[in-house]
């Protein structure tokens, strides 16, 4: 792999230098008074990317997984009732985690390629009358198969039903990418880390508790140690961590925030769009489909591209990477060997996803897909050329 090219995987993502100086620090002692200069707003920054004024933040040295293990030992207890859908490899690994805790998931199955079904979970949670079910899980952005859900719609039917379970949100692959309101949509928990939307090296998962959440840690009774939310509030009202912080990727953080902030977390949505809209045009052009079955679905951080029947599309990314050392994602579960992906997110410009895809109609010329040079990055081209001059006559 050459260091010189930009990645095209969903996460970790590209880097901007000024983040990647943030966390090459000295040594701090992070039991001083200047650990706080770092941590509190680093914490009052993420509040500001979830839109939420009411939650509380917490930042563990782990990964979005460490999230999720987070936030159901945080909040439910063995034998406690869920309700999740399936419709992608991360929603499966995280009805998995539930179930290894002893906890009961209604499972509803649906196709990879769509959305989250809230027709179905409204269905369900009317049904529960005994309000069993403690909590609803929904991943806003399938990352193995390009797919965002309607987390709103998922809130709603809660409302519908008048049901008091808490709404758990995966944001691993959509905040500080895509719009997330988690005060507007209800959300209890969301669940990211440092590694997608905030541009930083894998290592902190970032998990927010609503008021609700919070007040379920006085009864949840699943074990949990380095994960205890309690320890980390205690410790945070000294400016301190029950244990040794990731003090540089905390200032990254802090520093990630400012820089996201400082865009406008609308322009930062605008510009994850765009850039995805020039990778879908450049699909079409190419007369190839995505994994995500409807227009609404599609995401803004990643796109699965489907190949022809009988084509190993995992051999799109090992040739990319060994004859022109540029990093494209793998299918997962499912779909492997039926799509490769495109990550488009985080530090990422519409000439840096030009380069992508001219690599990636390269390689698939290549490997003997029908594909013509130049027609993908032509059509991508005349999207950015086209939303660049709106954009610029609106500004004016």
């Amino acid at each position: 792999m050459s260091f010189q090219n930009p990645v095209f995987i969903p996460g970790p993502t590209n880097m901007p230098e000024h983040l990647r100086r943030a966390c090459d620090m000295p040594t701090l002692d992070h039991r001083s008074p200047l650990f706080g200069e770092i941590l509190q707003p680093a914490l009052a920054g993420v509040k500001k990317v979830l839109k939420s004024e009411t939650a509380e933040v917490f930042v563990f040295p782990s990964t979005g997984t460490g999230g999720w293990e987070t936030t159901i030992t945080n909040t439910l207890s063995p034998g406690d009732k869920i309700l999740a859908a399936r419709n992608g490899m991360f929603s499966h690994r995280w009805i998995d985690m539930c179930q290894r805790h002893g906890l009961k998931v209604e499972v509803v199955e649906a196709a990879w390629g769509t959305g989250l079904p809230a027709d179905r979970y409204e269905e369900i949670l009317a049904r529960d009358t005994g309000h069993e079910i403690k909590a609803v899980l929904a991943t806003h952005n399938e990352t193995a198969t390009g797919v965002k859900s309607d987390i709103a719609a998922v809130r709603r039917a809660l409302n519908a039903a008048n049901h008091p379970a808490m709404l758990f949100v995966d944001g691993v692959s959509s905040i500080a990418s895509m719009d997330f309101r988690m005060e507007e949509w209800g959300v209890d928990a969301a669940v990211t880390g440092s590694q997608k939307g905030f541009m930083l090296p894998p290592g902190l998962a970032i998990v927010a508790l609503s008021p609700k959440a919070q007040a379920a840690m006085e009864t949840a009774k699943l074990p949990r140690t380095f994960f205890d939310v309690r320890d980390m509030m205690k410790a945070y009202a000294g400016n301190a961590y029950p244990y040794t912080p990731a003090v540089g990727l905390l200032n990254g953080l802090k520093q990630s925030c400012d820089m996201l902030l400082a865009e406008g977390l609308e322009n930062v949505f605008a510009r994850h769009h765009r850039i995805a809209e020039g990778v879908r045009a450049a699909v079409r052009a190419w007369g190839l489909e995505l994994c995500a079955q409807t227009p609404d679905v599609y995401s803004d951080s990643v796109s699965a591209i489907r190949t022809p029947e009988g084509f190993n599309a995992t051999d799109i990314v090992t040739h990319a990477a060994g004859k022109y050392g540029v990093a494209f994602g793998v299918g997962l579960g499912e779909v492997a060997g039926k799509v490769f992906r495109i990550g488009h997110l985080g530090s990422l410009t519409d000439v840096m996803a030009l380069s992508g895809l001219a690599t990636a109609e390269m390689v698939m010329a290549d490997l003997g897909l029908p594909i013509q040079l130049g027609s993908g990055v032509a059509a991508a081209q005349e999207h950015y050329r086209r939303e660049t001059a709106v954009a610029a006559k609106e500004a004016a």
